[in-house]
């Protein structure tokens, strides 16, 4: 009988036993998928890092010519206003004109290859996005909402607006007034 308690015993000891490792195993389980949990979100952050600087610096590359640009823009408003308003008839006019129109050539071919682009929306249908509209005029010709006339044209900088094209904008024609019959 004393045999039996002592067995009795051991098994209850190595039940005991087995069940606190059966628990500490659970518990070192749990442990390890906390840290491999915690692992993965670590790496997760580090390439969403990486990402986040690398588009930062394509943003830098792509964009550090903004504010040059953008000091750039009234010579070749400049430029163009001069050979708007040049006399093409004058003869003493006209080797100034030509000097004038290479200028702005180069200048041109300049900034596209930076990939500085023009926005000279003329007749095209407002833009709020690009367009910046300083007045609206009455216009049967042209449809409403389109753009007239363009005071001073965009510019787009790797396609992110540098400045916005100032226009005039069409409207429909207001109604026409009765005539005032003088007979009457």
């Amino acid at each position: 009988m004393a045999d039996e308690q002592l067995d009795e015993k051991n098994l209850n000891a190595e039940e005991a036993g087995a069940d606190t490792r059966d628990a500490r195993i659970q518990e070192l389980e749990e442990q390890l998928a906390a840290a491999k949990d915690q692992s993965l979100r670590a790496v997760a952050d580090m390439q969403n890092i990486r990402r986040r600087a690398e588009q930062d610096v394509e943003k830098a590359h792509k964009f550090a010519l903004e504010k040059f640009a953008g000091d750039l823009l009234p010579v070749i408003d400049s430029l163009e206003l001069a050979l708007a308003h040049s006399n093409t008839e004058d003869e003493q006019v006209k080797k100034i004109r030509e000097g004038v129109e290479l200028t702005l050539k180069m200048f041109q071919d300049t900034l596209k290859r930076y990939n500085l682009e023009a926005i000279d929306p003329h007749g095209q249908p407002f833009n709020a996005e690009h367009h910046q509209a300083m007045a609206m005029q009455e216009s049967a010709e042209a449809e409403p909402n389109s753009v007239l006339n363009v005071f001073q044209k965009g510019y787009l900088l790797n396609g992110r607006l540098l400045r916005p094209a100032m226009v005039v904008v069409s409207k429909a024609p207001s109604a026409a007034q009765p005539s005032i019959d003088e007979k009457a």
